[in-house]
């Protein structure tokens, strides 16, 4: 007979509001990144399998879990779940470099299809218009500020729809962003690719709107979100404490990840001079032996 405890923690990974096109998207990446592994058998995927599978592991779990209900009652749950979603998960998913890997175990069909729609006109003018790097510093910014308005937090909060066009929309700027900021091609290999150098300042400039935003919420001492009023805390714990809570997580983790990622970019940089190093040595062997 199955314990009932285990019952009740096994419970707790099952979707609170399930959202079977998105059940099926994450299943479909996870297979298709599983499959180009086993067809690659390289040991260096081992690292960015790791951070792939975790990140994505991430975003499921915040989105598709009973984590989803505490985050729909609890402000600072909330913002943790946004900190996964737009931040550390999409994070380590564009840090693993999956792009070999999963063009390894897409099937023939998708393939095509991903590559009609990247051919495409308009698909390439608007990622070019999103990725580039003012732009997509605003909108990394911006959304943030946009859903924590609590007149719209409020709307979304008690809206299924705007609920999940918030969770969503945060989910995919953040894969945009990180995926921008930590592209491991050199300068310049793609229209899109840009220099260390931009994307640092970028990542800098990103830092000081969420440190405003998240101690405007922690030191305020007012409630902001009084939805979690009307909707009841999963938790009894003061509502001044849960509202500063949640404004930690937007200011102290969220900044830190433009920390890490300028590290990330730095030891890239690193690598491309070394690289660089190689061929010029290489080079000067060669017209010294001739």
């Amino acid at each position: 007979m199955v314990d009932e405890g285990l019952l009740s923690w096994l419970r707790l990974l099952l979707p609170w509001e399930p959202l079977w096109p998105l059940i099926a998207a994450f299943i479909l990446v996870l297979a298709i990144y599983l499959r180009g592994l086993g067809r690659r058998t390289q040991l260096s995927d081992i690292p960015g399998a790791l951070g792939f599978l975790t990140g994505l592991a991430m975003m499921y779990a915040v989105m598709q879990t009973h984590f989803d209900y505490l985050a729909q009652y609890m402000f600072f749950v909330h913002r943790g779940q946004h900190l996964v979603l737009h931040h550390v998960g999409p994070f380590l998913i564009a840090l693993s470099a999956p792009s070999a890997v999963l063009a390894a175990g897409s099937p023939n069909w998708l393939r095509t299809a991903w590559q009609r729609l990247a051919g495409s006109l308009p698909a390439r003018a608007i990622y070019r218009v999103v990725q580039q790097p003012v732009i997509a510093g605003l909108l990394f910014v911006c959304l943030i500020y946009f859903w924590l308005i609590p007149s719209v937090h409020f709307e979304a909060m008690l809206s299924a729809r705007y609920y999940w066009v918030m969770n969503l929309s945060m989910a995919i700027d953040g894969l945009l962003f990180w995926w921008l900021m930590l592209d491991p091609r050199p300068p310049g290999a793609t229209p899109v690719t840009r220099s260390i150098g931009v994307r640092i300042m970028v990542l800098c400039a990103v830092m000081p709107p969420q440190i405003v935003l998240g101690a405007w919420i922690a030191l305020s001492r007012d409630i902001l979100f009084d939805v979690y009023a009307v909707c009841g805390r999963a938790w009894p714990i003061p509502p001044m404490l849960d509202q500063q809570l949640g404004g930690l997580l937007t200011w102290i983790p969220a900044a830190m990840m433009s920390v890490l990622a300028t590290l990330a970019l730095l030891r890239l940089l690193f690598r491309y001079e070394r690289a660089q190093r190689t061929v010029t040595d290489s080079s000067l062997a060669t017209t010294e032996a001739t």
